[in-house]
């Protein structure tokens, strides 16, 4: 161990990290082992990279933005609907369609302790997000007698139990077949100054690296094969708070594939102009979704000269991907975003510390960034009333009670 301390002590030194054995001498045999095992398992370059590049200004400009094309559910006549519906259930039917969750969150937002997914609603009967999920999936299972593979990604700390939340409710009559977990990558975080954080004394501070890791966890846990030996053509992608998100929405599977694209997303109209939620646009001739801290209201005014608005679709996290896609982008090395939080951290002295304000640079990648390495991408706006009631905290509009209401209303009781 005196061996692996020294080169450990050499890397800290070279990226001015020393503080990460500041306890050394305190810590069991065991913890002194994983301490040091983590810390050169981390890649120094790479992170403080970040940290420096992302101190740099960068200009968010409306130059080379130009305008998606994309249909409105709501408008579809009935033939096109029949037509659409007709091809997506084509898909499921002959076990050409898995689905992809993300699910890497805790519910820590919810002042709940343990993985987002298996948040409970209190809806009659209660039921969790992992529940309400499933229940999607076995009813068209059922409908069309067909196993619909379900991929879960988790994160490192709710990986377990979460495969233990569903040991205990027998995966929902699911059929544990059915069902793969997968991990996602961790990303150290830092503080302000470029310091990595201790969670622990004897452990670094480390966060899931984003949804954008989709792709390439999919491919270290060697998934894609599974996929391809399943004969999936399609996989939907979609977050687990949304439990009005139907992941095998015919519709939107016959649309994606008719439009003869390799993506597909579904968005939802940005009703306030002045809004700086980010939007679907055409940046340098390629499919993403564009920040809109620099969109003036002129902009989001702007429509085709026949009342469809350019640049009011908003991201839902409701996407499909071919497979041809996903293995695409599996070798892909993603950009990282950064996002300033709050986190609990160790201090000097060795003792837990909970911050009043944002304290700590999270790394992360995100799965839209995927759009921009394909020529196109079928967009379809739906009603948010019928389709988007995700659960974030209980301050926003976004809350648990609303939520609980709408899926007993249109889903429950429908």
């Amino acid at each position: 161990m005196e061996d692996k301390l020294s080169e450990v002590k050499k890397i800290l030194s070279k990226y001015n990290q020393e503080h990460l054995i500041q306890f050394y001498s305190e810590l069991t045999g065991k913890q002194k082992s994983d301490l040091l095992n983590q810390i050169l398992k981390i890649d120094f370059e790479e992170i403080l990279n970040l940290y420096e590049e992302s101190k740099l200004e960068v200009l968010n400009s409306t130059e080379n933005i130009e305008p998606l094309d994309y249909s409105i559910k709501a408008n579809f006549s009935k033939s096109e609907k029949k037509q659409l519906t007709s091809i997506g259930v084509k898909a499921i039917k002959s076990g050409k369609v898995g689905v992809i969750t993300l699910a890497g969150g805790q519910g820590s937002r919810l002042g709940f302790s343990g993985p987002k997914g298996t948040f409970s609603l209190d809806t009659t009967p209660r039921k969790s997000l992992f529940e309400i999920l499933c229940d999607y999936l076995k009813k068209y299972a059922t409908r069309y007698n067909v196993n619909i593979p379900w991929y879960i990604m988790t994160s490192t700390n709710n990986y377990f139990d979460t495969i233990s939340f569903f040991e205990q409710n027998n995966f929902f009559e699911y059929g544990r077949n059915n069902i793969i977990f997968f991990v996602q990558d961790n990303m150290p975080i830092v503080d302000i100054n470029g310091k990595l954080v201790l969670s622990e004394i004897y452990k670094v501070n480390l966060a899931s690296n984003g949804n954008g890791n989709l792709f390439s966890a999919l491919r270290k846990a060697n998934l894609i094969k599974d996929m391809e030996q399943k004969k999936l053509q399609w996989l939907f992608v979609g977050g687990i708070d949304n439990v009005l998100l139907d992941p095998l929405d015919p519709i939107f599977i016959g649309h994606t594939i008719n439009s003869k694209f390799e993506i597909g997303s579904k968005t939802l109209f940005k009703e306030n102009p002045s809004d700086i939620s980010w939007v679907f646009a055409r940046k340098n001739n390629r499919p993403a979704i564009a920040d809109c801290e620099n969109f003036t209201e002129e902009i989001s005014k702007l429509t085709d000269g026949k009342g469809k608005y350019l640049y009011r679709e908003k991201n839902m996290l409701a996407h499909i991907f071919s497979l041809k896609a996903i293995t695409k982008m599996a070798n892909i090395k993603f950009p990282y975003h950064r996002a300033f939080r709050k986190n609990a951290f160790v201090n000097f002295e060795g003792m837990k510390e909970v911050p009043e304000k944002p304290n700590i640079y999270k790394f992360e990648q995100f799965v839209f960034d995927a759009f921009s390495y394909f020529n196109n991408i079928a967009l379809l706006r739906v009603n948010a009333d019928e389709e988007f009631a995700p659960i974030k905290d209980f301050t926003s509009i976004y809350n648990p009670e609303v939520a609980a209401q709408r899926y007993e209303e249109l889903i429950l009781n429908s």
